[in-house]
């Protein structure tokens, strides 16, 4: 058992780099919790977070080699080489974070791949373990998103290296004891501020803030909002999943519900479609409304008061 752990530490150095950060890290604000009182942490959704973690990380390893074949073909129809390696990793790293906000922003647009992406959001607690409550079938989606990198001339190893090294940085912002950071470093950087909007399920705060290392994607497309004292975030789900602590139903429970939603008496089959491709909380009978009209109903309540 230590031998495959040590081969597979030596094979994953960023793993092997991160994990006594995140020991330590994690360690110190479970004792800062519980010294203060706080209760940021409670032992189910703890559990909860690392066994999607696991599941997660078992699913990427095993497709590893079918995700690294497909990248490969693709990148012999390279339009692009990059030489000098200063200009190629600072792209790459440009280019990765810009992927990712496009794959985030998507999967907060489109009920298919919201269900991949719900596990994420479906703690009600905001702490560095929830970092690691990841969307299980992510592997299955996100190098779909790497795929113009590749014909831009970065080897898929050095893309999947760049996920992963940018994916510590996003863990690390999962916290509440970082208030706010310095003026110029929110400007240009995620902060755990940020981030603690994007895990709101306040109206307001719904589908923003989807950067993963830089928030000047967010500040360009129109998705950032700043974290408002007067609006305190409340984490979780509009609707939180009823078994929150099941380790199978906690994965699947959107999709259980998009086959409740497609099954609707009186849904035609564009509404199926919309029901599948359209932004979560879409109806054609407006029992439930996505962000978007939620926030101009609240807009349009504010402004009538």
């Amino acid at each position: 058992m230590f031998k495959a752990i040590e081969s597979y530490l030596s094979e994953n150095p960023v793993v092997a780099i991160s994990l006594p950060l995140y020991t330590v890290l994690i360690t110190a604000e479970v004792f800062l919790s519980q010294y203060q009182h706080r209760r940021y942490y409670s032992l189910k959704e703890t559990i909860m977070n690392f066994w999607l973690n696991i599941a997660n990380t078992l699913l990427g390893l095993s497709i590893k080699g079918f995700i690294l074949l497909i990248l490969a073909w693709i990148s012999s129809y390279g339009l692009v080489t990059i030489t000098q390696p200063y200009v190629y990793w600072t792209l790459l790293f440009l280019g990765v974070d810009l992927c990712f906000y496009i794959e985030h922003r998507c999967e907060h647009y489109s009920r298919f791949l919201w269900a991949v992406h719900v596990t994420h959001h479906s703690s009600q607690e905001f702490n560095l373990t929830t970092g690691f409550r990841s969307s299980v079938f992510r592997p299955f989606v996100s190098f779909w998103f790497f795929i113009p990198l590749v014909l831009l001339g970065f080897k898929p190893l050095d893309i999947l290296f760049m996920d992963a090294f940018c994916q510590i940085y996003g863990i690390l912002v999962h916290t509440r004891f970082v208030r706010k950071m310095p003026h110029w470093f929110e400007k240009v950087f995620v902060s755990p501020s940020h981030h603690r909007v994007h895990h709101a399920s306040n109206i307001l705060y719904l589908d923003k803030n989807m950067g993963m290392v830089l928030i000047i994607w967010d500040r360009l497309f129109g998705t950032f909002q700043e974290e408002l004292e007067t609006e305190p975030v409340v984490y979780g789900l509009t609707k939180n999943p009823e078994s929150p602590h099941h380790p199978f139903r906690i994965i699947f429970h959107e999709w259980h519900q998009i086959f409740k939603d497609l099954m609707k008496p009186g849904a035609t089959m564009r509404d199926r479609l919309h029901y599948l491709l359209d932004a979560p909380g879409w109806s054609h009978d407006g029992s439930s409304k996505t962000a978007k009209e939620l926030r101009k109903q609240l807009y349009s309540e504010k402004q009538n008061r």
